[in-house]
């Protein structure tokens, strides 16, 4: 394994622990700043302040590392994310800590770039599976960022920002002294007007070819956002969970995933193809879905953990699939616009599951669950009318 990828995906590792120090803790942050005992649809709110930054400022991320080279463009947003967790950690306002998660959002928006990288630094049959590891390196973070969070969040609910900030800090040590660039910048100029997030998606649907891994791309991430979105709120109602308790069940699916990511994706995909890797993610993780929303009992949930990480066997595929229908050149828009359409899915999915929940709560909370189940069978037709001439590159 060459020395830039094993950065990128330490890089990629840490990323993830910061993001999931704060998971577990959020509502229970809330609580204490806002002074209010149901935040479920202030919670929601929050969540899509941070995506809608992540929407606006993915793909004018992605283009501008196409224009200066990656390492900048990475190096600028570690910075700033390192300031602004200490930001959040000692503020006792809650429209500064508004503030911050739309900085963190803004921030997050480098996982765009770092996708970007990875396909600079890899063949056309590698990516599948080096998209892998850095989903494997995702969930490896997300093993020690929520048990850190659920632990630390417990004794004190700031800790887990301080740990995250110092984390980005060693991230952006890391990337600035071993990292090196893996596309030179091509320093040509371009209109602001090219910056505008829904100029890059206007670019994105002139892509015929592209079209049909959009469309599973959003539906599949609007279901990821259910894990971010109701997991802590699902798991405290219906289980009695405590913040520790949501740690190690996010950290449970992060070893699951690890696993899957790491061993599978390749396997899998050699086996199948990527299009009936796809069909396979979505058999396991519609099933873990619907089990979910009846299960009854924490040890259920655990059960469920390697079906949920089993269905994400599918996106390394489908990210692959969606890279060659664009040119080399314009790989980093492609992943921008890509990270733009989690982030469109992120500003809205965190206010419909909030909404939902909110109103089925009482009579039977498991109803989210159920939804996703009923998206992923809507994707079936999609995957199956995929064909050879949809993958073709681009002129």
């Amino acid at each position: 394994m060459n020395k830039p990828l094993l950065v990128i995906l330490a890089a990629v590792t840490l990323d993830a622990v910061g993001i999931g120090l704060v998971f577990p803790i959020m509502p229970a942050l809330l609580r204490d700043v806002s002074h209010s005992g149901d935040v479920t649809l202030l919670y929601g709110f929050i969540l899509a302040i941070y995506a809608a930054m992540q929407f606006l400022f993915s793909p004018i991320l992605g283009l501008l590392s196409d224009r200066f080279g990656r390492r900048p463009v990475l190096l600028l947003s570690l910075a700033g994310a390192a300031v602004d967790y200490v930001m959040m950690a000692l503020t006792p306002h809650l429209w500064v800590l508004v503030l911050g998660r739309g900085i963190a959002g803004i921030t997050s928006a480098n996982m765009a770039v770092a996708t970007a990288y990875l396909s600079d630094i890899s063949a056309e049959d590698e990516r599948a599976r080096r998209f892998g590891y850095m989903h494997a390196c995702f969930g490896l973070g997300f093993i020690l960022g929520p048990l850190l969070g659920g632990v630390l969040g417990d004794i004190w609910v700031r800790y887990p920002f301080l740990l995250a900030a110092l984390l980005n800090a060693i991230n952006f040590a890391f990337a600035y002294f071993v990292l090196p660039e893996s596309r030179p910048g091509t320093r040509s100029t371009f209109k602001l007007g090219s910056l505008n997030p829904l100029a890059s998606l206007g670019w994105a649907f002139k892509i015929k070819a592209l079209l049909p891994f959009m469309a599973i791309y959003v539906a599949f991430n609007f279901i990821g956002q259910i894990y971010a979105t109701i997991w802590t709120l699902f798991g405290e109602d219906r289980f009695g969970w405590s913040a520790t308790m949501v740690g190690l069940s996010l950290g449970g699916f992060g070893v699951c995933l690890v696993a899957c990511q790491a061993l599978l994706v390749g396997p899998v995909t050699r086996w199948l193809g990527e299009r009936g890797a796809l069909f396979l993610g979505i058999a396991f993780e519609g099933t873990a879905c619907l089990l979910l929303a009846f299960a009854n009992q924490t040890w259920m949930v655990f059960v469920l953990l390697p079906l949920f990480a089993l269905g994400a066997v599918g996106t390394p595929a489908l990210q692959s699939l969606a890279t060659r229908t664009v040119s080399e050149d314009q790989q980093g828009q492609l992943q921008g616009v890509l990270a733009s359409l989690v982030s469109l899915t992120a500003i809205l999915a965190p206010i419909f599951y909030t909404e939902i929940y909110f109103r089925t709560r009482e009579s039977f909370s498991g109803t989210v669950w159920l939804i996703c189940v009923g998206l992923f069978l809507a994707c079936i037709p999609i995957i199956a009318q995929i064909g050879k001439r949809d993958v073709q590159k681009a002129v």
